[in-house]
């Protein structure tokens, strides 16, 4: 016998058409991401920045463009309240607290950089949503771009303060790399960091480990450009680390954002842990949650964190066979792992200026 269920609910008007305006909202500001990537792709926003009011014309004479492209993209900008624009002449106006946000010179706060991941994972809509009805990922060569935006966004949230707020987390970690001591960073990406670090401390050495070939590629060949002597770079699966012939040779081992992304994370940090020596520090930056959803329901940037997860932190690790931690693995699954791997001193930090990592400072 078949058993009629009734839906008790009751249909809340009001409810519907508040949600109604915010999906109407949110088409526009997914508009107004595609629109603001290409602004700072095509270098409009910073030919904008010191420009007094200009006609489409003008303006795009001295970003070096198509002016119909221009004058199109100037109709998203002034219709989202980016421009200011004043009918009787035909004119349009970056306002200076705007362009404080929007252009290169504003980094580290030049939000435009992030918007460039809604078009980067646009591009692979079609493989995610196979990976939805059949399981599996999608690789790292599926990306384009990828290497550069990541290489930007590390530049604003890590790069700008590496030296001056992130190394000084690290009791006396300025004064040893001065006098010279190992480092190697795991995941290093495209190397800038290890690079500015070999820069700025000639006396020690640094090693980037990477599994990209081209991030690996871009590394070399930006420390060949600053005829830099002291640091080297391999390409490297990481997802046996723990079974390498690793000897504890490094006083300060480094990931930026990297775990997360590996297919088999714990055997990542159990290598980290054989290679660090036994007074040495491990500095872990990766993205600021909770591993419980309900906690991140107040995160400021949450719903952009899961999304960039789902569509390429974590199927970049299914695509190898990995556990597919993801981005919002969070503070909770983060010491559980890193307490798994043999490490017993964890201290969690977070920069004032930067909301969406958290530093995590780690000895054995």
């Amino acid at each position: 016998m078949t058993i009629a269920t009734v839906d008790t609910r009751v249909f809340n008007e009001q409810k519907a058409g508040a949600f109604a305006d915010r999906l109407i909202n949110a088409l526009n500001e997914g508009a107004l991401c595609l629109m603001t990537s290409i602004g700072h792709r095509t270098g409009l926003f910073d030919a904008m920045a010191n420009m007094p009011p200009a006609s489409s014309n003008a303006i795009a004479e001295q970003a070096g463009l198509n002016e119909r492209y221009v004058r199109e993209w100037l109709g998203a900008m002034t219709t989202s309240g980016v421009v200011e624009h004043n009918s009787d002449d035909a004119t349009y106006v970056l306002p200076a607290e705007h362009a404080s946000l929007l252009t290169r010179a504003a980094t580290p706060d030049n939000i435009a950089v992030f918007t460039q991941y809604i078009p980067l994972l646009g591009t692979v809509e079609d493989d995610i949503v196979h990976c939805f009805k059949a399981g599996g990922g999608v690789p790292y060569s599926q990306y384009t771009r990828f290497h550069e935006v990541m290489a930007e966004d590390s530049g604003q949230t890590v790069l700008s303060s590496l030296i001056d707020h992130i190394i000084p987390l690290l009791p006396d970690m300025l004064q040893k790399l001065k006098r010279g001591i190992r480092v190697l960073d795991v995941g290093c990406g495209s190397g800038r960091a290890m690079n500015l670090l070999a820069e700025k401390f000639p006396n020690s050495e640094f090693v980037g480990i990477d599994l990209s070939t081209e991030a690996i590629t871009q590394a070399q060949n930006e420390a060949q450009q600053k005829q830099l002597c002291n640091v080297r770079f391999i390409a490297q699966d990481l997802s046996r680390f723990d079974k390498e012939a690793i000897e504890a040779q490094y006083d300060l081992i480094t990931t930026f954002d990297a775990v997360h992304d590996q297919a088999r994370p714990l055997a990542v940090l159990k290598g980290i842990a054989r290679a660090l020596k036994a007074d040495g520090v491990y500095l872990m930056q990766d993205i600021h949650g909770s591993s419980h959803v309900h906690n991140n329901s107040d995160h400021p940037i949450g719903p952009l964190l899961y999304t960039i997860s789902c569509m390429h932190c974590m199927t970049v690790s299914l695509s190898q066979g990995g556990e597919g931690l993801g981005a919002m693995w969070g503070q909770e699954k983060a010491r559980q792992l890193i307490a798994e791997a043999g490490f017993a001193n964890v201290s969690i930090y977070q920069l004032e200026h930067d909301f969406q990592n958290d530093y995590y400072v780690i000895s054995k």
